[in-house]
């Protein structure tokens, strides 16, 4: 997010913390400040399910707007609050702040603003129980290489992790026990399914590193379960070409 494409700006929102873990009924407090000269507004969003931004308030310098819940100082250096009580389950989200400039001359100038990195609220169903993922990785098609240029050959492998409650989690792969991101397509958030929450993602690698048995490929699902971060990993080992 954010309206610009100037990353050193975006840099100077800082927002904390990012992953939430509260129980209905408890107080969450999301921390926002920002070092950008002149910026004196810090805006606060909630990020809806449908992806759009719902407006939940701002603080122009140390003057919080009424709605309820929001504190704090907007100057360069100091910070805001976002302070929501007697969570309910519907409250879990992505919220985002974001540093503008507000002018008394100028109340209609349209003035760029720099977003936070969001922080991820989740506020835990009492009847569903913290539950790690299961990993496991599905071999490429064997028809996939078909009809293509011998240098262009690749294999999609494709890692399922499934049945996990909440769904604070991230994928990372290996050849060899060596990162790899390039050729890798994860889905942007997980779906929830019964009760729990799957998430896929893809890894396109050349045909010739699959077609070798001494290769082994690893899929890693970090997941954070409010306490700690565990791995839970699955391994495939290439197949004679």
């Amino acid at each position: 997010l954010g309206s610009s494409s100037d990353t050193h700006m975006l840099d100077q929102v800082y927002q904390t913390s990012a992953n939430i873990y509260k129980k209905k009924g408890e107080t969450a407090k999301i921390h926002c400040s920002h070092s950008i000269l002149n910026y004196n507004s810090i805006l606060w969003y909630k990020q809806l399910e449908n992806r759009q931004l719902q407006f939940l308030g701002y603080v122009y310098y140390n003057n919080a707007y009424p709605e309820a819940g929001i504190d704090g100082d907007a100057n360069p250096g100091r910070n805001c609050t976002l302070t929501t009580e007697k969570l309910e389950l519907s409250s879990s989200a992505i919220y985002f702040c974001a540093a503008s400039l507000h002018s008394a001359r100028q109340c209609c100038a349209n003035y760029e603003a720099y977003f936070g990195q969001g922080t991820k609220l989740t506020v835990l169903d009492p009847d569903r129980p913290v539950t790690p993922p299961k990993v496991k990785i599905l071999q490429p098609s064997q028809q996939e290489c078909r009809n293509q240029k011998e240098k262009q050959r690749k294999k999609t492998l494709v890692c399922v992790a499934s049945g996990f409650y909440p769904d604070h989690v991230t994928v990372s792969w290996k050849i060899n026990d060596e990162d790899y991101s390039s050729g890798v397509a994860t889905d942007s958030a997980a779906q929830e399914i019964e009760g729990s929450y799957r998430i896929t993602s893809r890894f396109k690698v050349n045909a010739a590193l699959w077609e070798n048995q001494e290769n082994s490929f690893m899929c890693i699902v970090s997941f954070f379960d409010g306490e700690t971060t565990t791995n839970h990993t699955a391994t495939l080992h290439g197949v004679q070409g």
